[in-house]
């Protein structure tokens, strides 16, 4: 059986109940469920060990997996995630307002309504200028949230070389 050992930072606190894992920090508390990943996880104080339940490829590489989502956990409530987008539009001005959990871009290709994206978790949005920012704790949420809002301005039917009017990912820290 393969095993991976987790280091708990001295100003987190976790608890692992009904294969959930809850990781408060300073920025806030993000829980993960780790009922459908076959991992045997137990958790002392400060450590958290990880282990498959063979030796076999697929099993060791979903160990390092779950070791990955719990460490990007840590990062999200100590540091935080941010993504930004540029907005480009070259053929009509865009504009974007967030209205509760919905981003709403207006004026896309000059259509008249707007294409909706959904806001996941407990992330915000805020427009600056050109840029779009998404921030949260969750590194699963603000990326979903950014690939949301960039979905949403997929052109179709028309050469992509020419039409570059959209909204893209730039930077993620």
């Amino acid at each position: 059986m393969a095993e991976q050992i987790i280091q708990v930072p001295e100003n987190l606190s976790i608890k692992f109940e009904n294969n959930i894992l809850y990781v408060r920090g300073p920025l806030g508390q993000v829980s993960k469920d780790f009922s459908k990943i076959k991992v045997n996880i137990s958790v002392n104080s400060n450590k958290i060990k990880l282990a498959s339940y063979s030796d076999k490829r697929k099993d060791v590489a979903v160990l390092g997996t779950a070791a990955s989502i719990i460490k990007n956990m840590f990062v999200g409530v100590t540091r935080g995630y941010t993504y930004k987008l540029k907005i480009v539009s070259a053929h009509f001005p865009v504009s974007i307002k967030v209205k509760g959990k919905e981003v709403h871009i207006e004026n896309f290709y000059g259509e008249k309504h707007p294409r909706i994206a959904k806001i996941v978790g407990n992330c915000q949005v805020t427009v600056e200028g050109d840029d779009v920012i998404v921030k949260g704790i969750s590194k699963e949420d603000v990326g979903q949230t950014a690939a949301n809002i960039e979905k949403a301005t997929v052109v179709k039917r028309k050469d992509q070389r020419v039409f570059l009017d959209g909204v893209y990912l730039y930077e993620r820290s």
